[in-house]
């Protein structure tokens, strides 16, 4: 009797701690709205957190921290002495989310993957272009509808990709966002059901959170994916808290309101440093922030007129006014942290007097401009606006009138790709993959004319150096050809670079296992927060 009452009282103080346990929240305060929750359609950073680094997982993934891969739907793989073929054995008892809009009925397997591949590749698939307007940018951008011979099935748990040549930056490549899992049942009812649009709205995944809500505009709700195949994360309730302005991101972050945030204003850096309920991650950005002229418009198609731009701003007043001082002066289009970078190029000198020379000597007087600077912050840009002041201050001294447009931030980036576009547009980028190809062909290559390569610039012999860095597995090769091609970039001058800055992520202390990410992730799997 006496050990059933002990039971019973045991059962009932049970009972009664895990009633009492509270669920554990984590506030992301992120600084701006996805475009949507499809990572194939877009490359903003600021969707990508929101969809594929929450929701989503690719066959291989990035490491904590790190441009290495490891294994992630695909537990190995092995490829072809030539490198042109790559199988890949899927991991078995994998789980999609089971939320209040659809529960799965099957596993992850093959026909996702292929699903998933084919939908960008192919033209004649239903959902290559499911979105108006829409358009699978980074898959387009990097050449893989030419480069992709193949995505073949060989059982529910084998994948294999045939290429149509060597492609050394591949295996990185399947580890970046674009190139997330989606299930095809769930497709599948949403083609039958006729809504197919509910996919960029309601994603679902085998990533670590599942969807719950979006508020547009205001806030984002996450659960944690209680079947994910690396383990339940600790964190139960995931929200983002969209929070535009950076000095309210700050404010949120020390009353506790949120629990992480990005970009702040590097006039808070200092305070945010001294405050001992926070840690700010702190590191060097795979970044580059950039203006890029509608090369296929007068008179920016004249390399000499881009040239004479690019000598009419003071770049280090923009870093001493935006960044004091915790960024430096760009002069390539990749970072100096990253193999390849040339620093033999010599960059465009501030230089007014030659600048407006050089713009009469072009037949250019009188010139009007539109001069586009991004709403939101930015790791590469914190204030753009500011930075665009300096620079219209600068281009009147040499006679040019700038005027500064800038719209809300999905539609900013969907109008910038026009080619009919007027002006220079400000914008940037942090490193997807740690290879320079990232950089170099998907921001100027001709496949990304009309999509990442904002400054619709498409020159044969820099795109026949960058593609051919691509097909060699040769590292003294490809930095070779690379560095060549820097210096085609700053002799034809598309963008003007503008820096490259410093990253801080300013952090609760009751939150561990955050990792700051050298490509700019905001990852919340791993990690825990305590009350």
């Amino acid at each position: 009797m006496k050990n059933i009452r002990t039971l019973l009282a045991t059962t009932v103080l049970a009972t009664m701690l895990a009633t009492t346990v509270q669920a554990k929240t984590l506030v992301y305060c992120s600084e701006g709205s996805p475009e949507g929750f499809d990572p194939g359609l877009y490359t903003a950073g600021t969707t990508f957190d929101a969809s594929s680094r929450t929701v989503y997982n690719r066959l291989v993934e990035f490491k904590h921290g790190s441009t290495e891969i490891e294994p992630g739907l695909a537990e190995s793989w092995t490829s072809s002495e030539d490198g042109t073929e790559y199988t890949f054995k899927l991991r078995a008892g994998v789980k999609f989310q089971t939320t209040e809009f659809f529960t799965p009925s099957r596993d992850f397997n093959a026909d996702d993957v292929v699903f998933s591949f084919d939908r960008q590749l192919n033209a004649e698939n239903p959902w290559n272009k499911y979105v108006e307007g829409g358009a699978y940018e980074y898959a387009d951008g990097m050449g893989f509808p030419g480069l992709i011979k193949s995505v073949e099935k060989v059982d529910d748990l084998t994948v294999k990709f045939t290429l149509t040549r060597p492609e050394a930056p591949f295996m990185a490549d399947l580890a970046m966002d674009f190139a997330s899992v989606l299930s095809k049942e769930y497709a599948d009812k949403l083609q039958a059901d006729g809504n197919m649009a509910q996919m960029n709205q309601m994603p679902l995944g085998t990533g670590p959170f599942a969807f719950v809500a979006y508020q547009p505009d205001a806030v984002i709700r996450y659960k944690a994916h209680d079947g994910y195949w690396n383990g339940k994360e600790n964190i139960d309730d995931l929200v983002f808290a969209i929070t535009t302005d950076a000095s309210v991101r700050v404010q949120k972050l020390k009353a506790g309101e949120c629990h992480v945030t990005v970009y702040p204003n590097a006039a808070d850096v200092d305070g945010l440093k001294a405050d001992e309920s926070l840690t700010v991650e702190q590191q060097e950005g795979l970044n580059v922030a950039y203006l890029a002229y509608n090369t296929t418009q007068a008179p920016f198609d004249k390399p000499e007129v881009r040239k004479a731009l690019n000598m009419a701003v003071n770049k280090q007043a923009i870093i001493d006014a935006v960044f004091q001082g915790a960024a430096s002066v760009a002069k390539n289009p990749i970072p100096p942290t990253m193999w390849s970078y040339n620093d033999a190029v010599e960059d465009d000198k501030y230089d007014p007097e030659a600048a407006k020379k050089m713009l009469e000597d072009a037949g250019v007087t009188g010139l009007k401009m539109k001069l586009w600077a991004m709403p939101v912050s930015r790791p590469y840009m914190l204030n753009a606006r500011r930075a665009a002041e300096v620079m219209q201050a600068d281009y009147a001294k040499v006679g040019v009138e700038a005027e500064i447009v800038t719209y809300e931030w999905a539609e900013y980036l969907k109008l910038s790709k026009d080619k009919a576009r007027d002006g220079a547009v400000m914008l940037g980028w942090t490193g997807d993959n740690g290879d320079p190809d990232n950089f170099l062909d998907t921001l100027l290559g001709c496949d990304a004319v009309g999509g990442n390569n904002r400054a619709q610039w498409c020159n044969e012999e820099f795109d026949k150096l960058v593609k051919a860095a691509k097909t060699t597995s040769d590292m003294a090769e490809r930095t070779r050809l690379y560095e060549e091609a820097q210096v085609v970039f700053k002799r034809e001058a598309p963008w003007n670079t503008l820096d490259h800055s410093l990253v801080f992520v300013p952090v609760s202390k009751k939150v561990s296992g955050f990792v700051q990410d050298p490509l700019g992730y905001h990852r919340f799997d791993g990690v825990d927060i305590s009350e």
